[in-house]
């Protein structure tokens, strides 16, 4: 497997074959995770917004390479996606008081993300449909991710309420 197909399928898992966006995802929150016990959130959005910017130029490579748009191997716009909203979801949990609100902003997190990158409500799913090459393919996650990220800390906010 060369460079640019290890980068775009994150690894390889987006090769599973069920739901490789899911795979991808989970695969991003894990990571993203682990990312988080040893770099600050601030590290993670540079990190994630460089990974954007290259996966769009790859993207073209594979799509030009192959004459495919969007393949369901794809998963790094998964990974950025994910990424955000988990900087939403986890920044927001740390100003909370009640229990275990890091543990549930990051089941909300990937929830509310995959609800957004499959759903594709609004806007996410004109660029999903309108937007070609790798700024389509990435750009819908990234709003998929801010939407997750956003529906996250209401969530989280309107749990602290209740406790």
């Amino acid at each position: 497997m060369n460079l640019n197909r290890l980068f775009i399928t994150f690894f390889g898992t987006g090769l599973a074959p069920k739901a490789p966006g899911t795979v991808g995802s989970f695969a991003a929150l894990v990571v993203g995770l682990l990312l988080l016990q040893v770099i600050p959130i601030s590290t993670l959005f540079m990190l994630t917004l460089t990974i954007t910017i290259i996966a769009i130029f790859e993207i073209n490579k594979y799509e030009k390479a192959t004459g495919s748009h969007d393949d369901k191997s794809i998963v790094i716009d998964e990974v950025s996606g994910m990424w955000i909203t988990l900087m939403f979801a986890v920044s927001s949990a740390s100003s909370m008081s009640y229990p275990y609100a890091y543990e549930i902003s990051i089941v909300l997190a990937f929830a509310f993300f995959r609800l957004f990158d499959i759903w594709k409500p609004s806007l996410i799913g004109v660029i999903d449909r309108k937007v070609k090459g790798g700024l389509g393919v990435m750009g819908d996650d990234v709003l998929a991710g801010i939407a997750g990220g956003m529906l996250s800390i209401l969530c989280l906010h309107g749990l602290a309420q209740l406790f």
